[in-house]
């Protein structure tokens, strides 16, 4: 069977974000590698690097108000009902990265008037 990168580029675009995350952990248990980005160590007088430049905002509760929750991940993220619903049942999980501290802050805000308890790393 000939390797055909196309097709499977072609299949990765129709896939969920769930869907693509268990690929990538499947891959890993497999040949016993991880997708993780090298961390280099930064210099100890270098307070450029020790400031982050981006944030993480991460569901670390539901709450009460589950459905409320799920729609607000919803609105912020541009997932599906299912993908919204599997992300907040999967507390503590990651809802966006890489966010200004203003736009997580935000976030934050949003997710916490649904009734969720939010984490920014």
């Amino acid at each position: 069977m000939a390797f055909d990168k196309d097709a499977i580029i072609a299949s990765l675009k129709e896939a969920s974000i769930l869907d693509l995350a268990d690929l990538v952990k499947a891959i890993e248990d497999e040949f016993g590698v991880s997708a993780a980005a090298p961390v280099a160590a930064a210099g100890a007088g270098d307070d450029q690097a020790a400031k982050k430049d981006s944030v993480d905002v991460e569901l670390t509760e539901s709450g009460q108000a589950k459905i409320k929750v799920i729609k607000a991940v919803r609105d912020a993220t541009g997932l599906g009902l299912k993908e919204s619903k599997d992300l907040v049942d999967g507390a503590p999980s990651v809802v966006k990265e890489g966010l200004s501290e203003d736009d997580a802050n935000d976030l934050k805000s949003k997710l916490e008037a649904a009734g969720a308890t939010v984490t920014l790393k």
